[in-house]
């Protein structure tokens, strides 16, 4: 089963951004850095989701990324599937963290259950085609609205929503131009989706 090892973001300093993603969200191999100018404005089409066990652990990450320099684009708060809130790291990566829970049912932590990976796509539907003509093998699907796959053992998850969509979940304009400043480090890859996303075989940069 394909699965994804790694995220590479692509910031303009890998060294603040290291301290913000280690400060913020206790982040290691998951992630990595790679210092890139490369032209971007406005959404870059993409959002990483943190998901976590209850509404205090989503403010304890949430406070913990405003205080490490984050900008709140949605406040944490109680919604139909559960709870969240959505921030803007320093380096312009939107972050989503949410619960399905909306009561707590212990102390607060910062455990990280899941990492998501959302890519904001024109066309789910030729998108999800693609990918499954890669090897990934769909979880859940929703006609044009949404797909999950099933990326096993690897640390991040991956999901597919319509662009628009995914833009109107962040609190942004769906506008955007450039690049996605994103490298998907999998067994699938190399290859580039039809959406410009761009994945690779290997890890580029050295871990948090």
């Amino acid at each position: 089963m394909t699965s994804i090892e790694s995220v590479t973001l692509e910031v303009a300093d890998p060294t603040a951004a290291h301290r913000f993603y280690s400060t913020a969200f206790g982040l290691g191999s998951q992630i990595r850095l790679l210092a890139s100018d490369a032209p971007t404005t406005g959404f870059r089409g993409f959002t990483l989701s943190l998901v976590v066990s209850q509404p205090a652990g989503v403010h304890a990450l949430v406070d913990a990324a405003v205080e490490a320099g984050a900008t709140v684009l949605k406040p944490a708060t109680r919604s139909l599937w559960g709870y969240g809130g959505v921030v803007q790291a320093p380096d312009g990566t939107i972050w989503q963290v949410a619960s399905s829970a909306k009561k707590d049912t212990g102390p607060a932590t910062r455990r990280i259950d899941e990492i998501v990976l959302l890519l904001g796509v024109e066309d789910v539907k030729a998108s999800k085609q693609f990918y499954v003509e890669r090897g990934l093998t769909v979880a859940k699907s929703f006609g044009g609205k949404y797909v999950e796959f099933a990326t096993g053992p690897g640390p991040v998850k991956l999901a597919l929503y319509k662009r628009r969509a995914l833009a109107k979940v962040a609190g942004v304009d769906p506008d955007g131009t450039g690049s996605h400043r994103l490298a998907i480090g999998s067994s699938a890859g190399p290859f580039t989706d039809p959406d410009g996303f761009a994945w690779t075989t290997a890890a580029r940069t050295a871990s948090l």
